[in-house]
């Protein structure tokens, strides 16, 4: 697999492999610009990584669309902050409802104003802990830096269908973490390669987490 490694690579990428149209990338841009400049308000992302913003974080992010695109139905993005994956689904695909959990109120101020800036009316902020946001069934669930594997799956399994998605990027010992979790889980998950690190990857899975194996 070649992996993206630069802005221009992440932009043909866009185009070329996940048909992403000029308004689409535009909006990405002005994402970046936004995200450069609240950077300085309040510590979103890494001062480290605001020259590697595209690979890091838009492509880190768009990738999980490639994995999906067959999925629709509303996608629940765990722990949002700064926007990743959440504000780029929304952003790259407007017409789909995505809901961001984000329980850090300055954060989620942030994302909603960029949700009203961008006009993005399927999308919404839900600025509180997970703990508390009311049961909807969602097609897709991402989370990104969100939580250990076992406490993320327990959290949010009371969202998810026989039919829900995973989309879980983890970094070079997500697949160890997977293999540590119990056989019912390991199953219904596989690991993917991610296209922005080599020793990264996305746990890609469907259905509900629990013994009978779904609610419904």
């Amino acid at each position: 697999m070649t992996l993206l490694i630069d802005e221009d690579a992440v932009r043909d990428w866009l185009c070329n492999a996940l048909g992403a149209d000029h308004a689409a990338v535009a909006r990405l841009d002005t994402l970046v610009a936004l995200l450069r400049e609240e950077n300085q308000r309040q510590n979103l992302v890494a001062a480290a990584s605001l020259d590697q913003m595209w690979v890091r974080h838009i492509a880190d992010s768009a990738q999980l669309l490639n994995v999906s695109r067959e999925t629709s139905g509303p996608w629940l993005d765990l722990g949002t902050g700064a926007g990743f994956p959440g504000l780029v689904v929304a952003l790259l695909d407007p017409s789909r409802e995505v809901v961001m959990v984000e329980s850090r109120a300055k954060r989620a101020a942030w994302l909603e104003s960029v949700i009203v800036h961008f006009s993005l009316t399927g999308s919404r902020v839900v600025a509180a802990r997970l703990e508390i946001v009311p049961t909807f069934d969602a097609a897709i669930i991402s989370a990104r830096a969100f939580a250990p594997l076992e406490r993320l799956i327990a959290l949010a399994a009371r969202f998810s269908t026989s039919q829900t998605r995973w989309l879980l990027p983890k970094g070079r010992n997500g697949a160890k973490e997977l293999s540590e979790m119990p056989k019912s889980l390991q199953t219904m998950f596989h690991v993917e390669q991610s296209i922005t690190d080599a020793e990264s990857v996305i746990l890609v899975g469907q259905g509900h987490p629990s013994p009978s194996g779904s609610r419904r």
